[in-house]
């Protein structure tokens, strides 16, 4: 009787997705892509163009591109939409999206920004990579979500790898560490509520119409923080500068956002986030090699503990909410 029931060996062995190959080219360069952030930022940094005005230009650039994904996917929704049907997008929806996407993608990201002024990008990456953490406190005390013994574990094994990079940068810069770990734990702090919040609106719109709104929302929040900070003269870079700003809101934006959204088509959430678990290293990577950053051994052990917290939390969760979002914060 049983061995009728049992699979076969083939049955039991997860199917391989037709063009996995591409799926999995297409994680990696998003992966790839996305890293380049803080990076990009610092190079940045060096032509003299600040954090403001370097997130300012990433709006310019990426936000029209959004906004055009976005048309011709409400279009692609309304031509699918049954008559008499409610419709997706309504102006209370429309308005708590630009809400969200203005504590996303406006304060999450200047405080990203500002930070990396203070703080180098390796470390920068790996305190945000901690954001989780702070999605399942916002769920305990606001939702009255269970938190386990092993979350417990796996924060104190996350944040011992932070102090231990942040003892050894203290030492060494200074108050710097100090002001840029607050601003990124600032950050990490507005993204987590910015992902509980997203949570809703992304399961009604989807990820592309969600984006291309809360993307929209954000950007003259970001234009108008300019122009109270800045001259309009500060927006005109030329030379390696302005490739930067183009590669801020492209490589480091647009094009992980939609190499992920492919890659998930193809080989599914799950193997696309155990894949884009790359992106860090590849940030330490790149900080070392592009931008001269130490890596001593205090940095190779924190990163670790860093890391292997972060898996995990996260090893038992289903992953595309945070893959499909993470691109674009």
């Amino acid at each position: 009787m049983s061995s009728e029931t049992a699979p076969t060996p083939s049955a039991a062995r997860p199917a391989v997705p037709p063009f996995a190959w591409a799926g999995i080219a297409l994680a990696l360069a998003g992966a790839a892509f996305f890293a380049t952030k803080g990076i990009v930022i610092k190079l940045a940094l060096t032509e003299g163009i600040d954090s403001v005005t370097t997130l300012t230009w990433r709006m310019i650039v990426a936000v029209p591109i959004f906004l055009t994904i976005g048309i011709v996917t409400y279009r692609k929704t309304l031509a699918a939409t049954p008559p008499g049907a409610p419709p997706v997008l309504t102006l209370p929806v429309l308005l708590q999206t630009l809400g969200v996407g203005v504590i996303g993608y406006y304060v999450a990201s200047l405080l990203d920004f500002s930070a990396l002024e203070y703080i180098t990008a390796q470390f920068d990456r790996l305190i945000l990579l901690t954001y989780p953490f702070f999605v399942v406190l916002f769920g305990a005390v606001f939702f009255k979500r269970r938190i386990t013994l092993p979350m417990v574990a796996a924060l104190l094994v996350s944040y011992a790898g932070i102090a231990l990079i942040f003892w050894h940068d203290l030492s060494i810069e200074g108050d710097n560490v100090l002001l840029g770990a607050g601003l990124v734990f600032g950050s990490a702090i507005a993204y987590a509520a910015y992902q509980l919040m997203a949570k809703p609106l992304i399961d009604r719109l989807g990820p592309q119409l969600f984006t291309s709104i809360a993307m929209s929302g954000a950007g003259p929040a970001v234009i108008a923080h300019f122009l109270f900070t800045h001259p309009v003269t500060d927006l005109a870079v030329t030379g390696n500068g302005f490739l930067l700003m183009l590669a801020i809101g492209t490589v480091s934006t647009v094009l992980p956002a939609y190499c992920i959204s492919g890659a998930i088509a193809l080989i599914g959430p799950e193997r696309t986030a155990i894949i884009g678990n790359v992106s860090p290293v590849v940030t330490v990577g790149l900080a070392i090699g592009i931008l001269g950053e130490a890596f001593t051994i205090w940095h190779a052990l924190g990163t670790v503990l860093v890391l292997g917290g972060v898996f995990l939390f996260t090893r038992k969760e289903k992953p595309r909410q945070k893959v499909l979002e993470e691109t674009t914060a």
